[in-house]
């Protein structure tokens, strides 16, 4: 691994330490655990990784949620590797410039988040829309997104001097050795297998490779962004005697789009997924920026999201409206589709065999008329879990409902589909009384439970408002 330009070795790092834990221990202790499992952000470095003209992107990952192994033979720069006390970094200088650091615990992962909005590469200057230096309240004239410091958390500075040093820098120099790197290729994936204390880290080079890994080690533990196993090793102290990286395997990060549908690789970022999908798919469009935070969709996967079978996953909802099916795959049975709304079987089990993989998530191409929604309750509007999720992909004609998909999460013990709602709707006009009387079926769709997200009236409660502000929304468009 080479960090801030230097090669180091992991030799002897345990399977299960994190990158941080490994940064950590070797002096570099600009990032910190704050809460580890990716909400903070005070852990963020950036990694070199590949873009889609064949070039370098510097993007910023949770380190505490990484395992160290996985970026054997990757190339990461930290707060320390961005300046010096005598020579800042232009985002460095300019925090300290705004008064954009209090305790400081925070800041270096400020840093590395906010570096890698600087280096990104279609990032470019806008006009002052009400001379208050901003494009928008989320954007500067400087082209820098906030989005991309939705994932840092400060407790003390507040967010205003952070945003001002945000807006007030500039572009990168050409002179600038970080922006130089860009133009030369990332580092490609490193076949890894390391063995310490009776555990093993492997990291295949083909998805033959993997499959046949998995065939004969059950217990092994499949990973790509690892943005939920780990949460489970750092909080929970889940170990694995195999953990199996598939995050760079090429067959599960292909994504293509055809005349009628799109295919998804399991292993392909959410971040991808947004800059090459999203303008086909508007559900997806509007899903993504609701998921995590950016730092956490750098490393996410929509094959890890449905692979944990959580029934309180984003991704699921939107996928049972779009018509989605999973693409398993196996050494010895080769592949086999399955329809989403029949991948669920229970509480974080599906029918998924232990010798399988998700290959990809197949989709239709909707049509772009098609009138799509996804409502996310949540006590934040970003970087949260849901209370309650619910998908909508309605086709009307001639004012008529003709297909009806709604996909709900957070209200049973799986993601489902709300076949009851949906058979209200087909069929009839779209307006506020057939939207009232789905809204009716869809109240009792699922089996809601209270926890301290919420109360079981409360989701039951939110399921039958949001075909309502659907309908509502439509309407207004329409007369707009």
């Amino acid at each position: 691994m080479t960090v801030n330009g230097r090669q180091v070795p992991l030799a002897g790092t345990v399977p299960h330490a994190t990158a941080l834990d490994w940064l950590r221990g070797a002096g570099l202790t600009g990032a910190k655990e704050g809460c580890a499992e990716g909400e903070c952000g005070a852990c963020a470095v950036l990694l070199a990784t590949e873009a889609p003209d064949g070039g370098t992107v510097w993007t910023p990952v949770n380190a505490c949620l990484v395992p160290a192994h996985a970026l054997d033979g990757q190339e990461v720069v930290t707060a320390e590797g961005l300046g010096t006390p005598d020579a800042l970094h232009p985002v460095q200088e300019r925090l300290a410039a705004a008064g954009g650091s209090q305790c400081g615990y925070c800041t270096p992962g400020f840093a590395c988040a906010m570096a890698g909005e600087f280096y990104r590469p279609d990032r470019a200057p806008v006009a002052d829309s009400d001379g208050a230096g901003q494009a928008d309240p989320e954007h500067g004239t400087n082209g820098f997104d906030l989005h991309a410091l939705s994932g840092n958390l400060c407790r003390c500075t507040g967010y205003r001097p952070i945003r001002d040093a945000a807006f007030a820098l500039g572009m990168p120099q050409p002179g600038d050795p970080l922006r130089r790197r860009l133009a030369g290729g990332a580092p490609p994936p490193a076949a890894t297998d390391v063995e310490v204390d009776g555990a093993r880290f492997v990291r295949p080079r083909t998805l033959a490779e993997a499959l046949r890994l998995l065939r004969d080690e059950p217990d092994a533990m499949p990973v790509a962004g690892c943005t939920d196993w780990g949460v489970e090793v750092n909080l929970r102290g889940a170990r694995s005697r195999l953990v199996l990286a598939i995050d760079r395997v090429p067959e599960l990060r292909a994504i293509t789009v055809s005349d009628g549908s799109v295919e998804i690789g399991a292993a392909a970022t959410l971040t991808e997924l947004d800059r090459r999908v999203a303008a086909d798919v508007p559900l997806l469009r509007q899903l993504l920026p609701q998921f995590a935070s950016r730092l956490i969709r750098n490393r996410a996967t929509l094959g890890g999201n449905l692979g944990t079978a959580s029934p309180i996953g984003d991704a699921a909802p939107a996928l049972l409206a779009l018509g989605a099916a999973i693409v398993l795959v196996s050494a010895d049975g080769g592949e086999r589709e399955v329809d989403l709304a029949e991948y669920f079987t229970g509480y974080r089990t599906t029918v998924r065999r232990p010798d399988e993989l998700i290959r990809a998530v197949r989709l239709p191409v909707p049509d772009q008329a098609q009138l799509t929604a996804f409502h996310k309750i949540a006590k934040r509007r970003f970087d949260d879990i849901s209370s309650v999720a619910v998908a909508f992909a309605l086709d009307v004609t001639d004012g008529i409902v003709a297909t009806a998909r709604i996909g709900l999460g957070g209200v049973a013990a799986t993601p489902l589909r709300a076949y009851a709602a949906e058979q209200a709707l087909v069929g009839r006009p779209w307006n506020a009384q057939t939207a009232a009387a789905a809204s009716l079926a869809l109240q009792g769709e699922g089996t809601p439970l209270s926890d301290h997200r919420a109360s079981a009236a409360y989701r039951t409660r939110m399921l039958g408002t949001a075909l309502l502000a659907l309908q509502a929304r439509s309407v207004k468009g329409a007369r707009a």
